[in-house]
């Protein structure tokens, strides 16, 4: 098929899933398994979109023109082929997984879920493939929107004000601020098309173009840059499967990717390196690195303390693009799946500990992993990635960020670097260690625990493995990234 075809096929079937998910409701075993065929075949499709991609330049399909000149279209590009493949990867896994989450832990509504989670993914596609700024705004209000229904899926008071506070910060940001800057860039540039080297220059003023690129940044609340990241510790009331959801799968990745594309395709490199904003808003990534891991520090909820873990990783990807620098950008796009393998096995293991041994936070995981050993074991190494250490795959993209600060000469940005890392195993590596050598806090309470059920632990193995075969088999996902700077 060539990429023409495989474009509007790779947006329709996340829907067409959705549209089966929902048909088929009243049948648990038939949805489910229309929830995986699905995600199955949208892996391959991205997968045959990727070894099609060094046939021919840039492949453009226009969907629709709404206004002369700015048409809806999807387009094939590395940056967008990379975290395509990231999110259509971990789709069928994350279904596997939730399998056995939502029949173990009882959920209700999960005809609901499913299908929202179908059109989730379809919008993170259209995301991922957006030919222009218009294109991807439009879905990535749809991305908020698809998965408000997942944030609130508890019905909860708790879950309702979770979900208040999402839609609020998310959709208040885009339209105040992201939506602004889309229209200003459309009257200083005539278009809005991502283009490598960018479409801004620096005749059109600095003072001005510095202060697009804060609406860009602040814009865009996916990224949860502080102080706009409240809604994210707060989402975590939603099912587990939802919170890989949002921090491995689509959402925050869906923020920092736009980012990225900013960077590059708006403004273009060369640009951010004159912008005295660019390098404010860097320092700014920087104090969300460090200020999130010692807010990290101090959550005894386990979901909680993964859930501002996630909010200085992403900062990484956001600094990377703001050095305006090759190495940054490259590590800032290597990160998008180094951590997203990472994080999502720690979410999964999250989920496990709670289907099996009913436990959420830190201080009651002392000598678990004597019953859950797998589990605990996963743990480790996602941790181990997100730290960043060999012979995990988030060595690579940490190298890269730190390669990038040291070209830009931001000594203070490298210490912030080098200092997370060391505040990453105070706070995630210590959890695997104290399940496996602190006794247990009491015996009676964990008789009976055991690991969780197999579609659990399969998910959950698959990200692990996937988190060590990066750091042996990083040289296609680095090509791909390096082929944003090209």
């Amino acid at each position: 098929m060539t990429a023409e075809l495989l474009l509007p096929w790779i947006l329709a079937t996340p829907f067409l899933g959705a549209v089966g998910v929902g048909y088929t409701g009243r049948w648990p075993n038939l949805r489910e398994a229309v929830s995986l065929s699905t995600a199955a075949a949208l892996f391959a499709l991205v997968v045959l979109l990727a070894l099609g991609a060094s046939a021919g330049g840039q492949t453009t399909v226009v969907l629709a023109e709404p206004f002369p000149g700015l048409p809806l279209a999807l387009s094939r590009e590395p940056l967008g082929l990379l975290f395509a493949l990231v999110a259509s990867f971990l789709w069928p896994v994350t279904a596997v997984y939730a399998i056995g989450y939502m029949r173990s832990h009882g959920e209700g509504h999960q005809t609901r879920f499913y299908a929202a989670f179908a059109v989730s993914l379809g919008a993170t596609m259209g995301i991922a493939f957006a030919a222009n700024m218009l294109t991807l705004f439009v879905f990535y209000e749809l991305l908020t929107v698809a998965t408000y229904p997942l944030v609130t899926h508890a019905g909860t008071e708790e879950a309702r004000r979770a979900g208040r506070l999402y839609l609020g910060m998310l959709m208040g940001t885009s339209i105040a601020f992201l939506l602004l800057a889309v229209v200003w860039t459309w009257q200083l540039s005539g278009t809005l098309d991502f283009t490598p080297g960018g479409i801004l220059n620096s005749d059109m003023g600095g003072a001005a173009l510095g202060v697009l690129l804060v609406l860009y940044v602040l814009g865009t609340g996916k990224a949860a840059l502080m102080p706009l990241h409240r809604w994210l510790p707060a989402a975590m009331v939603a099912p587990t499967p939802v919170s890989a959801l949002l921090h491995a799968v689509a959402v925050v990745k869906a923020g920092v990717f736009t980012i990225l594309k900013v960077t590059v395709y708006i403004f273009g490199l060369d640009l951010i390196r004159e912008l005295a904003a660019a390098e404010w808003l860097a320092y700014l990534a920087g104090a969300t690195i460090i200020l999130a891991s010692l807010v990290a520090m101090t959550r005894d909820n386990l979901k909680a303390r993964l859930a501002y873990s996630t909010i200085s990783q992403l900062s990484y990807i956001v600094l990377g693009a703001l050095l305006g620098i090759g190495a940054g950008v490259v590590g800032g796009s290597m990160h998008i799946a180094m951590h997203g393998l990472g994080k999502i096995t720690l979410f999964f293991c999250a989920g496990a500990i709670l289907v099996a041994a009913q436990k959420t936070r830190v201080s009651e995981l002392d000598g678990l992993g004597r019953r859950m050993p797998l589990t605990m074991l996963a743990f480790l190494i996602g941790a181990l990635s997100i730290v960043g250490l060999p012979p995990m795959g988030g060595t690579w993209s940490k190298w890269l960020l730190v390669q990038g600060t040291l070209d830009a000469q931001t000594w203070v940005l490298t210490a912030v670097l080098l200092a997370s890392s060391l505040l990453n195993l105070m706070y995630l590596v210590a959890i695997p260690l104290r399940a496996f050598f602190r006794p247990p806090a009491g015996l009676s309470d964990s008789k009976g625990i055991r690991e969780a059920p197999l579609a659990c632990l399969l998910a959950i193995a698959v990200t692990a493995s996937g988190c060590v075969l990066l750091f042996f088999c990083a040289d296609p996902l680095f090509r791909l990234a390096e082929g944003v700077i090209r």
